[in-house]
C-alpha cells in the first residue's frame, strides 16, 4: 500500500495540553498506530499507510474536539479515544463521517460536552440510531425516559459536525399556549423557549456554550414552534419535531411536506400522553397507518424496558399502566 502524508494544524489549540506532559499523550498515539508522526510548530504530520494514517488524524481531531469542548484532556481520554478509534472499544468515535468503521461503531452518535460518548444503551435504542442512519424519516414512539430526544438531537449535532447537514431545525407543537403566541412577552425566540426546554438541554449537553449561542444567533440552529412551519421548504437541515403526539392530523402533515433536498426528520412522540382536545386525532397516531410501508421511512417504537432515566421511572409505567387496565374487580 501506498505511503500517504496528512497534515493536521492546531493553531489555537495548547500543544502541552494536547500533547501531554513530555509528549506523553502523542506516546500513547505513537506506540498504537504504526505512523510516523512529527509535530512542528502549528502543524502535525502524519505518515504512513492510508488507512492507518486515516485513524491517527481522527484521534488527533477527536481530541482537538474534546480539548476544545471541555479545556482538559486527561491521559484515560486518549487512551479511550485509541481504542475506540481502533476499534478494541465497544464502539468508535463517530466524527467526520458519522458513520461505522467496525462492528457496533455506527452505534455511537458524539462526544459529549462532559467527554462522555453518547451511545445507545439499549436495543430499542440502538435501533433508532440505525433507522436514522438508514433513512430520511424517522418515528421514534415510546414512553418518557427512553432516549428519544436525547439520541435526536445527538444525531442532529453530529450531522451538523460532520457537515451532513447546513442547519438544525427544531420544533414542537405549543399546545399549551393553542399555538397563539402573541399575547406571550418577547420574542418569538422567548415564547417558544419554555416549550423546547428539552431539546435546549440536550444540545446543551453537546455543544460548548459559546458555540450554542454562536449557531442560534446566527440561526444555523433554529427554534420555532409547528404552527410557524407552514410555508417554508427546509432543505439541507436535520429536523426535529418533538413532542409530535400533540400536533394535528393536518399539522402532521405540513410539516412532513416541508422537507427539501439533503434533509432529514426525526419525529419523536409518546402516544399514551396526548393533550389534544378529546375531538382532535393525533397526527402521530394517524400517520403510523398512513406512512405504513413507504420506502425510506422507519418506525422505531421504544418500550419501558428501554428507559434509561431513575429505575424508578419504569416503575412508575408499569403502575400506570395497571391503572389505566384495571377494571375496577379488585
Amino acid at each position: 500500500m501506498d505511503i500517504v502524508e496528512k497534515r493536521i494544524r492546531i493553531s489555537g489549540v495548547d500543544p502541552l495540553s494536547l500533547l501531554g506532559i513530555n509528549d506523553s499523550n502523542l506516546q500513547i498515539i505513537s506506540d498504537r498506530f504504526d505512523a510516523n508522526i512529527i509535530v512542528r510548530g502549528d502543524n502535525i504530520t502524519i505518515k504512513g499507510e492510508e488507512d492507518e494514517t486515516a485513524r491517527v488524524e481522527k484521534v488527533f481531531k477527536e481530541l482537538i474536539y474534546v480539548l476544545d469542548k471541555t479545556g482538559v484532556l486527561r491521559p484515560d481520554d486518549v487512551v479511550t479515544v485509541v481504542e475506540l478509534v481502533s476499534g478494541e472499544g465497544e464502539a468508535a468515535v463517530a466524527s467526520e463521517t458519522g458513520t461505522s468503521t467496525q462492528g457496533d461503531n455506527r452505534d455511537v452518535v458524539v462526544l459529549s460536552a462532559r467527554n462522555d460518548l453518547i451511545k445507545p444503551k439499549t436495543p430499542g435504542q440502538r435501533q433508532f440510531v440505525r433507522a436514522v442512519r438508514k433513512n430520511d424519516v424517522v418515528f421514534a414512539v415510546g414512553p418518557a425516559g427512553t432516549g428519544k430526544t436525547y439520541l435526536a438531537v445527538a444525531m442532529a449535532a453530529a450531522a451538523l459536525r460532520n457537515k451532513e447537514a447546513q442547519k438544525i431545525v427544531l420544533t414542537r407543537p405549543a399546545v399549551e399556549a393553542g399555538e397563539s403566541l402573541g399575547f406571550l412577552p418577547g420574542d418569538l425566540k422567548e415564547k417558544v423557549i419554555p416549550y423546547l426546554r428539552p431539546l435546549y438541554d440536550a444540545l446543551d449537553d453537546m455543544l460548548p456554550q459559546d458555540k450554542l449561542k454562536l449557531y442560534v444567533e446566527k440561526n444555523v440552529i433554529e427554534i420555532a414552534p409547528l404552527a410557524y412551519m407552514r410555508g417554508r421548504t427546509l432543505s439541507n437541515a436535520f429536523v426535529i419535531l418533538d413532542e409530535a403526539q400533540n400536533a394535528s392530523a393536518m399539522q402532521m402533515k405540513m410539516f412532513l411536506t416541508r422537507l427539501g433536498v439533503n434533509s432529514k426528520a426525526i419525529i419523536t412522540g409518546d402516544i399514551t400522553q396526548i393533550d389534544l382536545p378529546q375531538k382532535s386525532l393525533s397526527g402521530l397516531v394517524e400517520i403510523q397507518k398512513v406512512l405504513k410501508g413507504v420506502e425510506g421511512i422507519s418506525f422505531v417504537y421504544l418500550e419501558k424496558t428501554d428507559v434509561v432515566r431513575h429505575k424508578l421511572v419504569k416503575d412508575i409505567i408499569d403502575a400506570y399502566e395497571k391503572y389505566n387496565s384495571w377494571d375496577g374487580k379488585d
